[in-house]
C-alpha cells in the first residue's frame, strides 16, 4: 500500500500545490482588501509620524494643529517665521501625506515689518 501511494499520489499532490490558487494559502482577494497602495501609510499611522516630527522640529513650539482623513493632511494655525508654514508642508509630504492643504497665516508681527516675497535674480 505504501509504495501505491508514493507512485501515484505524491506525484499528484505535488502537481496540485503547483498549480496557482489551488493551495490552502489565504486567497490573493483577501489580502487585497488590507494591503495599502504602495507607500501608502494608515491615518493613524500617518499622524502619528507627524507627532513624532512635529515634538523633535524648530516648528512644533508654534502651536500648529492637524488632522489627517484619508491620507490628507490639514494644517492649521499662526506663525511669524514664513519657513514654518512651509517647513510644515514638507514635514507631511514626506511623512506619507497623500495631499497637504496649509492653512497657516504668516504675520509679519515678529519683525514689526511687512512680509515680502523673496527676490529670485534671473
Amino acid at each position: 500500500m505504501p509504495k501505491i501511494f508514493a507512485v501515484f499520489l505524491l506525484p499528484l499532490m505535488a502537481i496540485a500545490f503547483a498549480i496557482p490558487g489551488f493551495s490552502a494559502a489565504e486567497p490573493s482577494f483577501a489580502r487585497a482588501n488590507f494591503v495599502q497602495p504602495h507607500g501608502a501609510v494608515s491615518d493613524a499611522q500617518l499622524e502619528a509620524i507627524i507627532r513624532a516630527k512635529l515634538a523633535k522640529s524648530k516648528i512644533g513650539k508654534d502651536g500648529f494643529r492637524f488632522h489627517v482623513q484619508h491620507g490628507v493632511v490639514t494644517w492649521e494655525g499662526a506663525t511669524g517665521v514664513g519657513q514654518h508654514k512651509g517647513a510644515a508642508t514638507r514635514m507631511a509630504r514626506s511623512s506619507g501625506a497623500v495631499q497637504v492643504i496649509n492653512h497657516i497665516k504668516v504675520s509679519g508681527a515678529g519683525s514689526g515689518t511687512a512680509l515680502r516675497k523673496a527676490y529670485v535674480q534671473p
